[in-house]
């Protein structure tokens, strides 16, 4: 099996005031295969590193520590034309549907320029069609959207451009970072339909970072739990979520569905059981033991290794 993608003990670390320092991610660790498409969810509260992972998987900020491979080819040591091949097949869909477009140009020139760079069409007539054919795949009219300015569309309709976009390219992976968190409710099913229809359809893989654990058990596939920049719980989502051993795990879930429906979803984490002192920047034990119900001794000073519950499940956690 070719390893298409590999993230191995990537590691962020942050400068801060008066020599202070903050490790953003802790030697996470993850891969995509050439031969299988896949769905990996990466969750976790604001703060967790999602976002800075993707950063660096994108090319876009180098790990302090541990390297992005792309078919066995660090992308930090690439030369220009590598560079090139490696963000024709690796494509990002971000957060903000409003503050990814040109506000000058017409939304057709998203769809025009990667025909252009890549060369995927050799006339306008050509790649007219092209483009038609990718706003239908995604759920579009192109009679609706074409000739428009971002300002006319919706923040579903240009998120869904972006995925036409990417439908034309089809590249191997896809890094969506939190792409379904500012749109509504009513499109957020459609568009992890779309993910789906890539990879079955395309084997595009792809790299969904969310805070929304539903999202990730919709899309099924794999799951790393994230806090504090460390992986504390992975594996297949439907096993993760069904049987959680991580308390913070635990905790996400808790606060995905309240037991009690007249009770508000708890907006703060750590609401509930008081939070002690925080020992994560000084890099002993766990980084959760400051918020675990189930924190002892051993937690506040050692760092847990992985525990393999099964084939398709592993932890970080003593108890």
């Amino acid at each position: 099996m070719t390893i298409l993608l590999e993230a191995k003990d990537i590691t962020k670390i942050f400068p801060l005031d008066k020599g202070r320092k903050l490790k953003a991610v802790d030697k996470v660790s993850f891969s995509f295969s050439k031969e299988n498409a896949k769905i990996l969810s990466l969750v976790g509260e604001s703060g967790s590193g999602k976002t800075t992972i993707a950063r660096m998987i994108l090319g876009l900020l180098p790990p302090t520590e541990g390297n992005v491979y792309f078919l066995g080819e660090d992308i930090y040591l690439m030369n220009e034309r590598e560079k090139k091949e490696y963000r024709r097949h690796v494509q990002a869909v971000f957060q903000d549907p409003y503050g990814i477009y040109n506000p000058f140009y017409r939304v057709d020139r998203a769809l025009e320029l990667p025909i252009k760079k890549f060369k995927l069409g050799s006339s306008k007539s050509e790649a007219r069609d092209m483009i038609e054919r990718a706003l239908e795949a995604v759920g579009l009219r192109p009679r609706d959207v074409m000739g428009k300015y971002p300002h006319q569309l919706s923040g579903g309709e240009r998120q869904r451009i972006m995925l036409a976009r990417l439908y034309l390219l089809k590249p191997q992976l896809i890094v969506a970072d939190e792409p379904i968190s500012m749109i509504d409710a009513a499109l957020r099913a459609l568009f992890l339909n779309i993910l789906l229809d890539f990879k079955n359809n395309y084997g595009i893989s792809c790299l969904f970072i969310t805070h929304d654990l539903s999202s990730a058990y919709y899309l099924g596939g794999e799951v790393i739990v994230l806090y504090k920049g460390k992986a504390v719980e992975k594996g297949e989502v439907a096993e993760v979520l069904r049987n959680p051993r991580h308390p913070y795990t635990n905790l996400l879930i808790k606060a995905l569905l309240p037991t009690d429906p007249s009770k508000k979803i708890l907006t703060s984490l750590g609401a509930e059981i008081g939070l002690k002192d925080d020992n994560s920047m000084a890099g002993e034990g766990c980084p959760f033991a400051g918020r675990c119900p189930k924190a002892s001794d051993i937690c506040n000073k050692e760092v847990p290794l992985p525990v393999k519950i099964n084939e398709n499940h592993e932890v970080r956690c003593f108890h």
